[in-house]
């Protein structure tokens, strides 16, 4: 959503300066440019050396000014050879510092003019949008060849295969080479594109061969970012370096209205409905438009204002989201199960698993009634736990909490209860008193303890019961038939211990 426009106004540069006269650096206030500059840089055996290091000088001071990035101005720099060197490419710098200091190390090839190589290598990789180290997409690209005019070769059709694919071509020529062949080959207008200048004054022709750059990669957009039903943020290059305002209108478009002469708040004849307007300073690269209708296209105007220029308006048009409908709430944490209790340990279970909603699961525990509390953390893919170390015949209360990427928590609370630890009888003896009659005796005293169960044969299918009081340890049986099974069970509180038994 943005609308590339031309502005109208009469181009100038401004320099800021920093530091003290002797390494003054100027700050490049260029920053409303766009788009990837290749310099096709004569360094054959025809170019002197004391020529080549004026053009690299050149070239240092005509760069300083721009302000270098991804979403900003890159540079290469091919130099033109008996076999073309690209000495850096587009995505090698994106700090003056560093182009500086490549332009300071450059060195001259030497041997012959092969121009036409190195256009070729240019048009293939290094120009060539869409592909690694290339230029990049849908945004201009500049071609400045620097020569000194001697012997250049046929480079008319591969500088019209470049015009063709979208590519602007500059020539700056330091020599007396041929003016047709120059000629035809530099984008339209030629007066502003190509350059005749001795190497000695070289520097003279710098403002104007920059700004006929600037003007090919001038980036006057306006973007529409981050929209959502009620909101949208606004972003351009900024072209008041600091001074004036811009005014910013904007509007919904009301379908099936036609001209008339509106009311307050509405563009007359336009069919565009009630208007906003805000206004920000010369120095900003931003706005947001808020209090916006949902699912609605609204159009927008930037006009930046200044005292002394006259510089054409911006337009955009974008439509808000719709309002998703309500969606119905997902039950992140329904089920809470307790099972494989022991006296000890208790395993705690939740459902549903929905790892694409809960970022993590925590578990609360403590002994009723005030026991103190613990907490676990766990996985997002963990739907059980055992917790263990906890106390014999204790009830717990343990929470599951859900815990959502969106921010919501869920939690679910249960009630476990460990078992009761049971010892069992540890001893056991049977004595014959007399006829049918027998006398046992066991060791007890366990805690918790709450009796003892006797049980033992009376016949075929007749089994006989007793219990006795958790301090005697002995007791007397008659009527006991020979062979028969007698056995002594300790009783605790929710079941029987394991007992033992004799053969009377």
């Amino acid at each position: 959503m943005e609308v590339r426009k031309m502005l109208t106004c009469v181009l100038f540069s401004v320099f800021l300066w920093a530091g003290d006269a002797q390494d003054s650096v100027p700050v490049s206030v260029l920053n409303c440019c766009e788009g990837d500059v290749l310099f096709l840089l004569d360094s054959s055996g025809s170019v002197a050396s004391y020529e080549f290091s004026r053009m690299v000088d050149f070239l240092s001071e005509l760069l300083l000014p721009f302000s270098l990035g991804p979403n900003e101005v890159r540079v290469g720099l091919l130099q033109v050879g008996t076999e073309p060197h690209l000495e850096f490419g587009f995505d090698t710098y994106s700090s003056q510092q560093g182009l500086q200091e490549a332009l300071e190390r450059t060195r001259q090839l030497k041997g012959d003019t092969n121009t036409v190589d190195a256009l070729l290598l240019a048009r293939n990789q290094v120009l060539k949008q869409g592909v690694p180290g290339g230029a990049r997409p849908d945004l201009p690209r500049v071609l400045v060849w620097l020569t000194d005019g001697v012997d250049p070769g046929e480079v008319q059709e591969p500088m019209a295969r470049l015009r063709e694919e979208g590519v602007a071509v500059l020539v700056v020529s330091t020599g007396h080479g041929n003016y047709q062949v120059l000629r035809d080959v530099v984008s339209p207008p030629t007066e502003e594109h190509l350059f005749f200048v001795d190497v000695d004054d070289i520097n003279i022709i710098s403002e104007d061969l920059r700004n006929a750059i600037i003007e090919i990669i001038r980036a006057e957009r306006l973007q529409v970012k981050s929209v959502t039903a009620t909101s949208a943020q606004l972003e351009w290059r900024p072209v008041l370096a600091g001074t004036g305002y811009y005014d910013i209108q904007f509007g919904p478009i009301r379908t099936g209205q036609t001209g008339g002469s509106g009311g307050p708040g509405t563009s007359p004849g336009t069919g565009l409905g009630p208007f906003q307007r805000i206004t920000r300073p010369g120095d900003a690269s931003s706005a947001q438009l808020t209090g916006l209708r949902p699912d609605t296209t609204y159009t927008v105007t930037l006009t930046p204002k200044a005292n002394l220029e006259f510089l054409n308006s911006l337009q955009a048009t974008f439509t808000t989201q719709p309002v998703a409908p309500p969606q119905p709430e997902v039950q992140t944490l329904s089920t809470v199960t307790v099972s494989e209790s022991s006296s000890s340990s208790v395993r705690v279970s939740w459902a549903p698993l929905l790892p694409h909603l809960i970022q993590a699961y925590q578990v609360e525990y403590s002994a009723l009634p005030s026991g103190p509390l613990r907490v676990i953390s766990l996985s997002n893919r963990q739907d059980s736990i055992v917790l263990t170390d906890l106390q014999p015949d204790t009830q717990y209360l343990v929470t599951i909490s859900a815990k959502q990427y969106s921010g919501k928590e869920r939690a679910m609370s249960v009630k476990a209860c460990t078992q009761e630890v049971l010892p069992a009888l540890s001893d056991l003896q049977l004595t014959t008193v007399g006829n049918e009659s027998v006398q046992l005796r066991w060791k007890g005293s366990y805690d918790g303890l709450r009796g003892y169960w006797v049980t033992w044969e009376r016949g075929q299918s007749q089994r006989s019961t007793l219990y006795l009081p958790p301090n005697r340890l002995s007791t007397t049986l008659n009527h006991v038939p020979s062979r028969a099974r007698v056995c002594v069970s300790p009783v605790y509180r929710t079941a029987r211990g394991e007992g033992l038994c004799c053969t009377a």
